[in-house]
């Protein structure tokens, strides 16, 4: 399932607030990831069942 671009273009890292793109997922627990487009901070946050987890906690670290 995808995100809409409508709210995908107002969604924002709450680490760093740099803008998120949609990807695939690495993970098999998640639909797709979130990820933060800063080189910076990088975080990958899941989204499952087409409802995005925007917390820092539930992200997963750049490698």
């Amino acid at each position: 399932m995808s995100i809409d671009p409508a709210l995908l273009e107002i969604f924002a890292c709450p680490q760093c607030h740099a803008p998120l793109r949609e990807q695939p997922a690495e993970d098999s627990g998640a639909d797709s990831e979130l990820v933060c487009t800063s080189a910076d901070c990088g975080l990958a946050y899941p989204v499952r069942d087409g409802i995005p987890v925007l917390l820092v906690d539930e992200a997963r670290r750049p490698a």
